[in-house]
């Protein structure tokens, strides 16, 4: 379930694999902290995901995860992780 006002820090999930899933993110992202939100947005159309994903955990918990998982590999991605900001900023 997508929570919209969850305390935290959203972090964005760049060029993720189309193969991986909610569960495979929040156990990586579980290695940096509490993970209290996992959304990956699909495409209808073509019934894969789109490529990249949303993470949310406490803002220290958010901050290691961005230097930790940054550039490693994942399900045979390199993955971006950065802070999740609002559309066009």
């Amino acid at each position: 379930n997508r929570k919209d006002n969850v305390d935290g820090m959203k972090l964005y999930v760049g060029n993720i694999s189309f193969d991986t899933s909610a569960e495979t993110l929040k156990s990586f992202f579980g290695e940096y902290g509490a993970v209290t939100d996992v959304y990956i947005p699909f495409d209808q159309s073509r019934g894969v995901s789109r490529g990249y994903a949303f993470v949310t955990m406490s803002k220290e918990d958010a901050e290691k995860a961005i230097e930790g998982a940054n550039g490693i590999e994942l399900d045979g991605r390199t993955i971006a992780v950065n802070e999740s900001l609002p559309r066009g900023q």
